[in-house]
């Protein structure tokens, strides 16, 4: 069974940090690609950042460009996602995603066939 969980959510300031996490187990061994997407409500949902978890190699939004990162620990199986100087409209539910298979470029869209954990909330008051 697939199982990804997500967390490290919480209540924030805006200017603060949070470090998501995202720990997976039974993702298939040629699964080459984990990331983030977020959905506040009335909201699309928005592909935040992405990793080859085996290689290099990073993808991030513009949106966030410059206060999130993300990384991957593989010894651990997790994935993180650093948020800094977080704003309020940064406020939404965290998704972390793994590719079902090896794709052959690592950024959101290809992530939206795969495995998906179930959400950690994030919220950002002014």
């Amino acid at each position: 069974e697939v199982q990804l969980v997500e967390s490290g959510g919480g209540s924030v300031q805006a200017g603060g940090s949070l470090r998501l996490s995202c720990t997976a187990s039974g993702v298939t061994a040629s699964s080459n690609c984990m990331g983030w997407f977020r959905q506040a409500p009335g909201k699309e949902r928005e592909g935040v950042a992405a990793v080859y978890t085996r290689g290099s190699g990073t993808y991030i939004a513009g949106s966030v460009k410059g206060r999130f990162t993300i990384s991957q620990d593989n010894s651990k199986n997790t994935m993180y996602l650093q948020m800094n100087s977080l704003k309020p409209e940064d406020t939404a539910m965290y998704y972390c995603a793994a590719s079902s298979g090896v794709v052959t470029r690592c950024h959101p869209p290809t992530l939206l066939g795969g495995y998906w954990g179930q959400g950690t909330q994030v919220t950002v008051s002014a």
